[in-house]
């Protein structure tokens, strides 16, 4: 009996590996892309590219285990959400109001460690950053905030 279960697993698991999902890859950049309207210095762009956009943007970099599913349905599913909830390559798309609560979150996830994920940084040593990076990244956060209400006319955003 557990000959047939295991048997009937493996065969599950072998045509599970025809599922292809969809990928998130996009050629150049977007016209609503973030950088396209507002001052990405290098070293944010950096920080971005290399801890943000495989979740964050319409381009992810694709590690080889992704062609092995389930994990790489799980892997689309997460890109998925966080595009959601909030895409750099789509930034120039949000309403002013949106775009700037989009920053102060920025500020908030980076500040209590809660971005990038934790099981990201596990595979992706690389993306884990270091004081400085969420210095500058919490910095250009604000200062994006701060020229999206400029260039609106928003009040300040009121905290909770």
């Amino acid at each position: 009996m557990i000959r047939k279960i295991l048997l009937l697993l493996l065969v599950a698991l072998l045509l599970l590996q025809f599922i292809r999902p969809e990928r998130n890859l996009s050629e150049g950049r977007s016209e609503n892309h973030i950088a396209n309207k507002y001052n990405v210095p290098s070293n944010v762009s950096t920080i971005l590219e290399k801890a943000c956009y495989d979740c964050h943007s319409n381009n992810t970099l694709y590690p080889w285990y992704t062609n092995i599913q389930p994990v790489g349905l799980w892997l689309q599913n997460h890109v998925k959400e966080g595009k959601a909830e909030l895409n750099f390559s789509e930034f120039l798309a949000y309403s002013p109001k949106k775009a700037r609560h989009k920053m102060d979150e920025v500020i908030e996830m980076v500040k209590q460690g809660e971005m990038p994920l934790k099981s990201y940084t596990l595979i992706h040593k690389t993306a884990k950053l270091s004081a400085e990076e969420k210095t500058a990244l919490t910095d250009w956060a604000s200062l994006m905030m701060q020229q999206i209400e400029k260039d609106n006319n928003l009040p300040p955003e009121e905290k909770k």
